[in-house]
């Protein structure tokens, strides 16, 4: 992710903020993401870079004409700046300064063998009371940590598998 996309997510977020319209431009965002995704004209309206800027503006007004002034007008700047082909990256910036602004940490629980939903909810529960922040996280199976749990949270990542206490104490053997 670019510095750019950062800057962009950021002025969206803080104006959304100020104008109390945060839910909205969030909905509608995901709404636009979603349909680029999905739709593969949209998808070349936004990406194609030999598309004159006015008729992608016009063409997104009309799209937008009943949605929330402010993600128009956002959209209409990134047409503006050439930048609509990031959309992407600049949403996922946002929901990430949403959750923030909102107290959410979004994790990745690894654990060796599938865990129920209520050992999960117990777990992230735990971790929740731990943090004082709710935690939403993606569950995946890794049958090789043999026991235990990895969870990653950004760039910080708690192993306590039994994998990886074994690769600890095979370092340590090795350096004694």
């Amino acid at each position: 992710m670019s510095v750019a996309d950062r800057v962009y997510a950021r002025a969206l977020f803080d104006a959304a903020l100020e104008d109390g319209k945060l839910e909205p431009v969030r909905e509608q965002l995901e709404q636009v993401v979603a349909a680029e995704d999905e739709v593969p004209e949209l998808r070349a309206l936004l990406r194609n870079p030999q598309l004159d800027p006015r008729a992608r503006a016009a063409a997104l007004r009309d799209l937008l004409a009943d949605g929330e002034e402010l993600l128009r007008n956002f959209l209409l700047v990134l047409v503006d700046k050439g930048r609509t082909g990031q959309l992407g990256e600049i949403a996922r910036e946002f929901e990430r300064l949403v959750a923030e602004h909102e107290g959410v940490v979004h994790a990745e629980l690894t654990t060796a063998v599938e865990l129920s939903d209520e050992e999960a909810r117990d777990l992230l529960a735990r971790i929740e009371d731990s943090t004082g922040r709710k935690v939403e996280a993606t569950r995946k199976v890794d049958p090789d940590l043999i026991g235990g749990i990895v969870l990653q949270v950004g760039s910080h990542r708690l192993d306590a598998s039994v994998r990886g206490r074994l690769n600890r104490l095979r370092r340590e053997l090795a350096t004694a």
